[in-house]
C-alpha cells in the first residue's frame, strides 16, 4: 500500500499527525480508523488492518489522537470528548480532501469514539467496533488505586502499558458523564461489532451491551483467541478480512469499469499504477485479468506475477490437452489438475538441454489424473502431456519481434 503523511488541526487547535493509507489500484472508499486508549496510530494491529483494507481498494485515514504518539497537545488535557471532536474534525479534514469517510473503525477506546462521533458525520455508512466497551467509564478500571488520588488531588500519575500518563480529574468525569448507549441508539449506519470472548481488558458483556443497544443492521462477529490489542498478525488480518468482507454490503465498492478490451486476437497489456507494477491485462473485447509482483518485490500482490501466468498457460495447456484426448478414447479420467512451478537452474544439471553452461529456467508440471484409470492408461496420458502446443513452443523456443507503437 501507499502510505502518505499529512496533519490537521485536532479540537485543542494542535496539529495532529495522520497518515493516509491509500489503495494501489482503484480508490473505491475511505475509512478512518481510531486506535485505543494510549496507543497511536502505528501499533501492529492499526497497519495491518488498514493494509488489508487499503488492498479491498479502501483508504484508510489513522492519526494519533491529542497528545499522544508524533501528535502535539498534552494527553492530560484531553479526555473522551476530545478524542470525539478530534474524529469529527478528521473526518472534516478529508470532506475537505474530496475523500468524505464513509466507514469508521474504532479499536478498543477508540471503538466507544467512534459511536460517539459517527451520528453527527453525515456520510458515515457504517461502523465497525473491535474490543470496544459499551461505557466509556469502563476505561478507568485501568487506573485501579491511583482513582482515589486523582479524585482528591484532582490529577495523579497511572502507570499504562509500562509508560506513565498524568490523568486528571476531568477525565474521570468525562467518561461518567458520557452516555454511549444514546449514541448507539440514534446511529442509523451498520454496526459490525468484533469482540473476542477471551478479552481480559474489555470483557465480551460489553459486546452484548452494544448489541442490545443498537439498532439493525447489526452483526456480531467473534475474534476467537485473539487478545485485546490483536497482537497476532493472523487476528488483526481477519478482522481486517471480515471488515473489508462485510461493509460491501452497505458502501458500493464495485471497482470501475475494466479497461475497453483489446481487439479480438490481441492481448493488450497496459500500466494500471505507474507507481507500482500493477497491469490491466486484456485479452480480446471480454476478458480481463490483473498481473502484478508481490509486496516484497515492490508491488501489491493484486494479480499474478509474469512467471505465474507463464506456469498458468502451461498448466492450462496441459490440462486441456490431456481432456481432449481422454474425452477422444472414452477414458474414466474424472479430473485432471496440474501443479507448476518456475525455478532457474543450472543448464549443466538439464540433461536433455543443447545449453551447457549459465543458468536456464526450469517448469516443473505435476498432473494429477483421478479416476478409474489402468497404469498403462496413466502412463499415456502422461506422455500426451508433453505434446500440449505450449509445451512444445516453450521447448522449442519463440520468435519475438518488438516494434514502437506510432
Amino acid at each position: 500500500m501507499k502510505s502518505e503523511k499529512l496533519t490537521f488541526e485536532g479540537h485543542s487547535g494542535e496539529i495532529l499527525a495522520a497518515r493516509l493509507d491509500l489503495p494501489e489500484g482503484p480508490h473505491l472508499a475511505t475509512a478512518i480508523f481510531a486506535h485505543c486508549f494510549t496507543c497511536s496510530k502505528d501499533i501492529p494491529a492499526a497497519r495491518r488492518i488498514a493494509g488489508r483494507l487499503s488492498q479491498a481498494g479502501i483508504a484508510v485515514l489513522r492519526f494519533d489522537f491529542t497528545g499522544l504518539g508524533h501528535s502535539g497537545g498534552e494527553f492530560e488535557n484531553t479526555h473522551f470528548s476530545s478524542n470525539v471532536e478530534d474524529l469529527r474534525l478528521a473526518a472534516a479534514h478529508l470532506a475537505g480532501m474530496g475523500m468524505a469517510p464513509e466507514l469508521m473503525i474504532g479499536h478498543s477506546l477508540g471503538g466507544a469514539a467512534v459511536l460517539a462521533a459517527s451520528p453527527d458525520i453525515d456520510s458515515v455508512k457504517a461502523v465497525a467496533t473491535i474490543g470496544a466497551p459499551a461505557d466509556p467509564h469502563h476505561v478507568t478500571a485501568n487506573f485501579g488505586a491511583s482513582i482515589a488520588e486523582i479524585e482528591e488531588r484532582g490529577h495523579a500519575k497511572v502507570d499504562l502499558g509500562g509508560r506513565p500518563f498524568t490523568i486528571k480529574r476531568a477525565f474521570l468525569e468525562d467518561v461518567k458523564a458520557a452516555r454511549l448507549s444514546d449514541a448507539v441508539g440514534r446511529l442509523k449506519r451498520a454496526l459490525l461489532i468484533l469482540h473476542a470472548p477471551g478479552d481480559t481488558v474489555v470483557g465480551i458483556d460489553n459486546a452484548s451491551d452494544l448489541w442490545v443497544a443498537a439498532k439493525h443492521p447489526k452483526s456480531f462477529v467473534t475474534l476467537d483467541k485473539a487478545d485485546h490489542l490483536l497482537t497476532r498478525a493472523k487476528d488483526a488480518e481477519y478482522a481486517a478480512e471480515v471488515i473489508a468482507s462485510w461493509v460491501g454490503r452497505y458502501i458500493d465498492l464495485t471497482p470501475p469499469a475494466k479497461p475497453i478490451g483489446a481487439p479480438e486476437g490481441i492481448v493488450r497489456v497496459s500500466e494500471a499504477n505507474p507507481q507500482g507494477f500493477l497491469q490491466d491485462v486484456s485479452a480480446g473485447p471480454r476478458h480481463h485479468i490483473l498481473a502484478d509482483e508481490p509486496l516484497s518485490y515492490g508491488g501489491s500482490d493484486l494479480g499474478m506475477t509474469p512467471y505465474q501466468l507463464l506456469s498458468a498457460g502451461l498448466g492450462a495447456c496441459t490440462a486441456m490437452t490431456v481432456r481432449m484426448y481422454a474425452r477422444r478414447k472414452g477414458l474414466a479420467l474424472d479430473h485432471v489438475s496440474v501443479d507448476v512451478t518456475h525455478d532457474k537452474v543450472h543448464a549443466s544439471d538439464c540433461e536433455t538441454c543443447t545449453q551447457t553452461d549459465g543458468r536456464i529456467d526450469h517448469l516443473r508440471r505435476i498432473v494429477r489424473l483421478d479416476g478409474d484409470l489402468t497404469a498403462e492408461q496413466r502412463a499415456k496420458l502422461l506422455e500426451i502431456a508433453d505434446k500440449c502446443p505450449v509445451h512444445r513452443t516453450l521447448e522449442a523456443g519463440a520468435y519475438v519481434t518488438t516494434e514502437l507503437a506510432t
